[in-house]
């Protein structure tokens, strides 16, 4: 006896075809999906100056305006209080996936004092610690002045000063 001959259309139905690509369609899309978000995940970079490993230590006090800018380059902004202060700014920021909004994670502010014959007569690197501005080379706050008056609203970006942080 001739046995009959099963065709395609009788063991794939309409029906399990679409179910198929259905299955295929989700797993395609899951694995774009997982594919975009691990390929940027916990991105990190910095805005601003680097700070040249080394370089605050090579700067003592009572060493030329000149020396400064030799070990640290130009500076971010320069001010006058009772003599030049030169000011380097960096941030720190990642991000979790590249289409999400910055985090700043850091943001740093080095201070430079001169005197009025151009020479270092103090050095800060400015900080957040527990949400106030806090001096990183001398461990203490700024308390008031025209000091804390300049650098506060460079930390503007992380709402310092707005309540208790």
């Amino acid at each position: 006896m001739i046995e009959p001959i099963q065709t395609r259309s009788q063991t794939c139905s309409p029906r399990g075809l679409t179910a198929r690509w259905r299955g295929l369609r989700a797993a395609a899309a899951i694995a774009l999906v997982c594919a975009a978000l691990g390929g940027c995940a916990g991105e990190q970079f910095q805005k601003g100056y680097v700070l040249p490993v080394g370089a605050l230590e090579q700067i003592p006090i009572g060493a030329s305006q000149d020396q400064v800018l030799i070990v640290m380059g130009t500076p971010s902004t320069v001010a006058t209080l009772n003599g030049e202060v030169f000011y380097y700014i960096s941030q720190r920021a990642s991000r979790p996936v590249a289409f999400m909004n910055d985090r700043i994670i850091d943001q740093r502010v080095i201070a430079i004092y001169f005197d009025k014959n151009r020479q270092v007569r103090k050095l800060a690197n400015y900080g957040l610690q527990d949400g106030r501005i806090f001096d990183f080379i001398s461990r203490t706050t700024p308390t008031s002045g025209q000091e804390v008056n300049y650098v506060a609203p460079l930390f503007k970006a992380l709402n310092v000063g707005q309540g208790n942080n």
